[in-house]
């Protein structure tokens, strides 16, 4: 039976190879063009929109003040998000994977739920929660304690929205290097911190920073949830994609397109570093299978 199999997968890949020349060009074109139309044009078109009135006001729109205070909010929530769902992805991954306890299921749906509820829905929960109408908010009013259209709540709405990524990496992947290892450190006298840092983390490395690179960016991508929590104050609660949008609504075009360049060339640079991890993660389990 497995020189059958053999024999049908050559059989199907001769196949494959052994269409019209005219097929393979017409679907490579439809490739082309369909990368073209959906990517490479509205990112033409923003570096185009963006220097439009010439380099200098392409600048002038980065270096205003507004522009600087939401690059800066971007930087500081996501590097309060990042290493937190850093932390929460390889403990959640580490308990699903490793080990069987009631109430796994449960956890695992919790990790998903945010890739099934909207980032609006999400914000606005948040606004219900620790508005000054809401839940909490009285209370959180009367101790002085602002999060909604702050800080905090920028920083809630993003956790929520980007903390499935990390754990969602590393689980599948320390699913299939099982618990062998592991357990081999653990007879030879290895503490939980030393089978931890020694064994486990040095497996995951590449899983864990292809997570932290896509959690990264859509944390400072994110605009639904950020957008209900944040209040629209200038200068304060503006990250860069809702400075994108004041922009726009305001018609300053240059500036808006200008910013949106920033979050483009954040794309191409994460989009260059995920490549790099894959091939370098390829190339690692290549050399442990030779």
């Amino acid at each position: 039976m497995a020189v059958a199999a053999v024999a049908v997968a050559g059989s199907q890949r001769h196949r494959a190879l052994s269409e019209p020349r005219w097929v393979r060009w017409l679907l490579t074109g439809l490739a082309l063009a369909t990368f073209g139309l959906f990517l490479l044009l509205p990112l033409l078109t923003v570096f185009g929109e963006a220097l439009a009135k010439g380099v200098s006001s392409y600048w002038a729109a980065l270096s205003d003040e507004d522009a600087l205070a939401a690059v800066r909010l971007t930087l500081l929530v996501a590097g309060i998000t990042v290493p937190l769902n850093v932390v929460f992805g390889v403990i959640a991954a580490w308990c699903v994977a490793k080990f069987d306890f009631a109430g796994k299921s449960v956890l695992i749906s919790l990790i998903d739920l945010p890739f099934s509820v909207s980032p609006v829905i999400s914000g606005l929960i948040y606004v219900l929660l620790f508005g000054l109408q809401g839940l909490l908010g009285p209370w959180l009013a009367a101790l002085g304690i602002k999060i909604i259209f702050a800080v905090p709540g920028l920083v809630l709405a993003t956790l929520f929205v980007t903390f499935p990524y990390v754990a969602r990496e590393l689980i599948p992947l320390m699913e299939e290097q099982g618990t062998e290892e592991e357990e081999a450190a653990v007879v030879l006298g290895a503490s939980g911190w030393r089978v931890f840092w020694r064994v486990t983390l040095p497996n995951i490395k590449w899983g864990l920073l292809y997570g932290v690179l896509l959690c990264n960016a859509r944390a400072m991508g994110e605009f639904g949830a950020v957008s209900v929590v944040s209040g629209h104050i200038r200068g304060q609660t503006t990250t860069m994609p809702l400075q994108v949008e004041i922009l726009y609504n305001e018609y300053n075009f240059v500036a808006a397109f200008a910013i949106a360049s920033v979050l483009a060339m954040l794309a191409l640079v994460t989009l260059a570093v995920k490549s790099a991890l894959e091939w370098r993660f390829s190339k690692e389990i290549a050399g442990m299978g030779h």
